[in-house]
């Protein structure tokens, strides 16, 4: 019994070593690397610029105060319709003169008494200028007698007339002289008008109420909506301080989207353009209007300096598709540069740089190989070969470093 068990011992052992052997060969086996696939296939394809922008009435209309004076409450509301040339939108006083200190109301009250004095002047010069026209006259006609009776010359006739013609001549100088110095007065007086309205009332009265007849009226200057009100309370403004803005939101409504500099080169007027995200269920289509020549600096939320271009897009759809849209409202814009409707595509995720050309590893018998192609165009998610592996080939997307040709391969497993 003894010798049979001393006989099976090392069976057991060579056994158990070789389970071992087995073990650990099966635990260092390369096994094939799990990854992620893609497929080689015919699509159609886009490549677009994608950038935030915001919609913009074209010729928005500020409409400002003609004149200083006070701004009477405006009545109209943003969104309200308006009609070009008729729509009354504000009303505005003119303004009153300013309160006189001590001084200026003596020199007005000083000006006045010089006015009334050189009024009375004139009029005493006037009555001698009346009385020299009678005498003249009396003296021309004595004269005119004579000279028909032969008693006087000729030469005294001309000189009676001559005499004549200056007195009255004197006497109309002596008038607009005369209206002069009224117009003088009246300026003199006006000096000393203050904030009070015509019948006397002092500022604390209702004076408003008693100037409704010289209100001066602000007509809307083209028919659209009220965009925004600067100024809805009753106050005082300047001329030329703003009121209102008022535009035509159905007609006259387009997107601007400033764009980096280097992406504005690539696109051209007529260029199709898709506006998403704007708030509607479907994606609105447009077409480039035109690009500005003229860039400027502006910084991203990074604090990055950028230089970008206003790009002018149109609305294409009809205006029963976007009517709700407004004045400076958010949208994202799509601007088609590049488009085929049958592209041969991969994944951009399963390319990758070797020797300075762009590659990508193909599944072949459970084995990675790697493939040079030819990129023609890439936005990011797709790139259009030229040339390169067939439709259908499954290709390695995402390739890490340690991926090689050759190495078996298998598709990752769902939610590894």
């Amino acid at each position: 019994m003894a010798a049979r068990n001393s006989r099976s011992r090392p069976i057991i052992l060579a056994s158990i070593l070789l389970s071992l052997l087995v073990l650990f060969a099966w635990a260092f086996w390369p096994r094939p690397v799990a990854v992620d696939l893609g497929v080689v296939e015919r699509m159609p394809m886009q490549v677009t610029i994608d950038e935030e922008a915001r919609t913009r009435v074209r010729d928005a209309y500020v409409v400002s105060a003609p004149v200083g004076g006070q701004l009477l409450r405006v009545d109209v509301e943003p969104g309200d319709a308006v009609a070009g040339g008729d729509s009354v939108i504000a009303r505005m006083l003119a303004a009153a003169p300013p309160a006189l200190d001590v001084r200026t109301r003596e020199q007005a009250r000083a000006g006045v008494s010089a006015a009334e004095a050189a009024l009375r002047v004139a009029r005493s010069s006037l009555s001698s200028a009346i009385a020299d026209q009678d005498l003249a006259e009396t003296e021309f006609a004595r004269v005119s007698n004579l000279s028909e009776s032969g008693a006087e010359s000729q030469a005294r006739l001309d000189q009676a007339r001559r005499v004549k013609r200056a007195a009255d001549a004197a006497v109309d100088t002596a008038r607009a002289v005369i209206a002069m110095r009224e117009a003088e007065l009246a300026n003199a007086r006006a000096q000393l008008i203050e904030f009070q309205s015509e019948n006397g009332a002092g500022a604390g009265d209702d004076a408003s109420s008693s100037r409704d007849g010289v209100t001066i009226p602000i007509t809307a200057p083209i028919s659209g909506r009220v965009l925004r009100v600067m100024q809805e309370s009753e106050t005082t403004l300047a001329a030329g301080q703003p009121i209102l803005e008022i535009g035509d939101v159905s007609n006259d409504l387009e997107v601007l989207a400033e764009l980096l500099s280097s992406d504005a080169v690539q696109v051209e007027p007529g260029d199709e353009v898709i506006i998403d995200n704007w708030g509607g269920g479907e994606p609105l289509s447009g077409v480039v209007d035109r690009v500005e020549p003229w860039g400027f600096t502006k910084f991203s939320a990074l604090g990055v300096e950028e230089q970008r271009v206003n790009t002018i897009i149109r609305f294409s759809d009809p205006l029963s598709d976007r009517s709700a849209l407004g004045h400076g409202y958010r949208v994202e814009v799509r601007i088609v540069t590049w488009e085929d409707d049958d592209a041969l595509t991969v994944p951009s995720a399963a390319l990758f740089r070797q020797g300075g050309e762009w590659s990508v590893f193909i599944v072949e018998e459970g084995r990675a190989r790697i493939v040079p192609v030819d990129v023609a165009r890439n936005n990011g998610q797709l790139a259009a070969l030229v040339n390169g592996p067939g439709e259908g080939t499954e290709v390695i997307l995402y390739p890490s470093d340690t991926l090689v040709e050759g190495v078996r391969v298998e598709r990752r497993a769902q939610g590894e």
